[in-house]
């Protein structure tokens, strides 16, 4: 017995030399890995933890889902997932976060001015694997210098919704094009007992960040035009293309239901899909939403008229919702970008994106069809192949203006003032925010 225990423990004496020289300890000083060149972490041994802050509240619980897959795959690497949206200020609880010393590894950000705006925060990511496969569209916000600095999460629509079978019942054959066609619309509905409109008008964001970019849109040069705001050599008051976006606003509340600025966006996609008003301003992501609640509802999205140019009214709002960027100071960058190279790189990922999510890929490599998408993509998609788009232009608002923009435009809604002193106070919200 002895001698028998003996031998045991010299061989296993011996095997730990073994592996120790083979480096089987798995130490923190065993950086390489063949995966780092694709955009994949090195593996250290040591777990790393990701913490991931965006405001994409329709996709928590797929991101959940997909953090459980991610991990396995890396199991040195864990997803700290946190998301504040749905009408929430994520870009004041995102300073908050920075301020406090809680600074996430990976956030959301919008691009143009909110890319200059946290610049000195954000890893240059043109290295990256997916870059080369961007839409030319969706890499705009995110470029500057030639350099990509953010992952667009997709590309979104913003229009009406409406209700085909509604629309047919009602007689109207024809999406309208034109303020006029619009309002015979909305009588056509009105005669068989039907709400045009719900209008989630409590919610900052879908008037004054979304909105409203139509009449910035119309301008003839929307950049000079915000240029100018921001030099003082141009104005908002008196602006012909804000008079008439004012006129829209006041036609969906005419034909709209009561009390619209207490009204919240789950509100209105509740009456929506239960077909108690014909449309409503939303943008693709809602097919979900509306699925959850009526699946199969035959709905359909057209742009925002504000005149009776057809031509011009026909194009539809689209823009990048977020971007995903890489915290430069980050302990954990090079997780954070293996997280991102795998969201739109892996079978898992891409399936997420196009068929849970009902995403319009902003990667050529992510295949997604009208199916996929839901009718409401397929529409977007339409209006983006026959290049009839008008950019999200709230991304190069000065911080915080999107949120003064829906309080005065909350102002007009409630009848406290006229459409002259709404377009003044306008012009005052970005000169008191200006830089």
């Amino acid at each position: 017995m002895k001698k028998s225990s003996w031998m045991i423990v010299s061989v296993l004496l011996i095997m730990s030399m073994l592996l120790s020289a083979c480096g089987g300890n798995n130490n923190a000083g065993n950086t390489t890995n063949g995966n780092a060149q694709n955009g994949s972490a090195p593996s250290t041994g040591e777990t790393k933890t990701v913490k991931i802050f965006q405001f994409k509240t329709e996709i928590v619980e797929g991101l959940n889902e997909l953090k459980v897959e991610f991990e396995k795959e890396y199991p040195n690497i864990k997803l700290d997932i946190q998301t504040v949206g749905g009408g929430a200020d994520y870009a004041a609880a995102l300073k908050t976060k920075f301020a406090s010393g809680d600074a996430p590894d990976i956030f959301s950000n919008g691009g143009f001015a909110e890319l200059d705006m946290w610049q000195d925060k954000i890893e240059d990511l043109s290295d990256q694997p997916w870059v080369q496969d961007l839409v030319p569209l969706a890499a705009e916000p995110m470029t500057k210098d030639g350099k990509v600095y953010g992952m667009p999460m997709n590309l979104e629509g913003i229009g009406y919704i409406y209700n085909k079978d509604l629309f047919e019942k009602a007689g109207i054959t024809e999406t309208p094009k034109t303020i006029a066609e619009l309002e015979d619309a909305a009588k056509k509905l009105q005669a068989i007992d039907v709400t045009p409109f719900g209008n989630a008008y409590q919610e900052w964001w879908l008037l004054g960040n979304q909105g409203i970019s139509v009449a910035f849109a119309r301008q003839d040069n929307v950049d000079e035009f915000i240029k100018g705001l921001n030099e003082g050599t141009a104005t908002i008051a008196g602006n012909e293309h804000f008079k008439n976006w004012s006129d829209l606003l006041k036609l969906t509340v005419q034909y709209g239901q009561k009390n619209p600025l207490t009204t919240d966006a789950n509100t209105h996609l509740a009456m929506f899909a239960s077909g108690e008003v014909a449309m409503m301003q939303e943008g693709n992501w809602a097919q979900t939403l509306v699925d959850n609640i009526t699946p199969d509802m035959n709905i359909g999205m057209f742009p925002m008229p504000i005149d009776n140019d057809a031509e011009k009214n026909d194009k539809l709002t689209v823009g990048i919702p977020a971007n995903l960027v890489v915290n430069k100071e980050s302990a954990s960058k090079e997780e954070a970008k293996t997280f991102l190279n795998w969201l739109v790189t892996s079978d898992l990922g891409k399936e997420y994106i196009s068929k849970k999510w009902k995403f319009i890929p902003a990667l050529m490599t992510i295949p997604a069809t009208s199916e996929d998408i839901g009718m409401l993509g397929a529409d977007v998609k339409k209006y983006v192949d026959e290049n009839k788009v008008y950019g999200l232009q709230s991304s190069k608002f000065p911080d915080g203006v999107t949120q003064e923009f829906a309080s005065v435009i909350q102002q007009l809604i409630a009848d406290k003032v006229d459409v002259e002193g709404w377009m003044s106070n306008m012009q005052a919200a970005w000169d008191k925010l200006k830089k």
